[in-house]
């Protein structure tokens, strides 16, 4: 079994995953200015790492210019009550 740390830790990777499972497939410049603070060298290492471990998937339109979605995978949406559980979490100790 795959360390969870690995898959979903990190400051970006939460937050990319946060912002798919919630608000569902993003472009990368929307998920870019969504993830205030990132540089686009670093969230395509996430993206990469993400889709690698089979919690986003990525869909290249043949358009010009090329047209890339991001979207959660179902391995993503299982996470969704863990978010919840930890902005709860927040909000009662914030």
């Amino acid at each position: 079994m795959p360390d969870i740390a690995k898959l979903i830790g990190g400051k970006w990777k939460l937050i990319i995953l946060q912002i798919l499972i919630f608000q569902g497939t993003k472009r990368f410049n929307e998920l870019r200015r969504l993830c205030d603070g990132v540089t686009q060298t670093m969230l395509t290492n996430q993206l990469r790492a993400l889709e690698s471990d089979g919690l986003v998937e990525r869909k290249i339109y043949a358009e010009v210019p090329p047209r890339v979605e991001y979207t959660a995978t179902q391995k993503a949406l299982d996470l969704e009550e863990m978010f919840e559980a930890m902005h709860n979490w927040w909000l009662s100790h914030s």
